[in-house]
């Protein structure tokens, strides 16, 4: 009979229903481990409260926790279907620090080629920013915001200590807000990338398994 102990689980968690269905698209048979995907509804309270529910079962004890989805570049020169990967996510109650995120870069420019990677905080909202207060959040050093990523990852670990990381893909950006004409294209554009990062996720939660030297 073996010793080993069963893989930790991975908790992927997004807001909407096209998300989720770009991720289901992208297959979902994991590298190391059962995987989950979650949708939490929008905004972070609606986040907070789906998190800790999934967390709270015995099958997701100790999962690595990765919070996806769309999101507003702040950042000038960004593009629709770019991708962000947080060093950290922020909002009003705190910041909680992302694991792994040099990987996590590596392994996206791997299963997406050609898109560009962004790396830098970021921050939450409750609501969907538009003009000058983008420009404001851009001021914070933050380099994207989502109303669901910072919320997701604190409700993570404050269920206990656990990986997790934060991946985001472009729908609106400083140039290409979504008020504006090319907004479907640049949702399908970003729809199309979020249906190809899940060969990247798995590898960085099967980094996670592996014996640390």
């Amino acid at each position: 009979m073996s010793t080993q102990p069963a893989p930790a689980p991975l908790l992927i968690a997004c807001a909407l229903g096209i998300e989720r269905l770009a991720l289901r698209t992208g297959g979902r048979r994991g590298a190391g481990g059962p995987v989950t995907v979650v949708r939490t509804g929008m905004g972070p309270r609606a986040a907070e409260r789906s998190v800790g529910r999934a967390l709270a079962q015995p099958a997701l004890a100790g999962a690595a926790v990765l919070a996806t989805g769309f999101c507003a570049g702040l950042a000038p020169g960004m593009h629709p279907g770019d991708l962000v990967v947080a060093e950290e996510t922020r909002d009003p109650r705190g910041t909680t620090p992302c694991v792994a995120t040099e990987l996590l870069v590596k392994e996206l420019t791997r299963a997406v080629p050609g898109r560009t990677v962004h790396t830098g905080p970021l921050t939450g909202s409750d609501h969907v920013v538009r003009g000058q207060e983008r420009a404001g959040l851009r001021a914070t050093g933050a380099i994207a915001v989502d109303m669901e990523s910072a919320a997701t990852l604190l409700s993570a670990v404050r269920a206990g200590e656990r990986p997790v990381a934060a991946v985001r893909v472009v729908v609106d950006a400083p140039e290409h807000e979504l008020v504006r004409i090319g907004t479907v294209r640049g949702g399908i554009s970003a729809f199309r990338v979020l249906r190809s990062v899940l060969p990247a996720f798995f590898e960085w939660h099967r980094s996670l398994l592996l014996p640390r030297r």
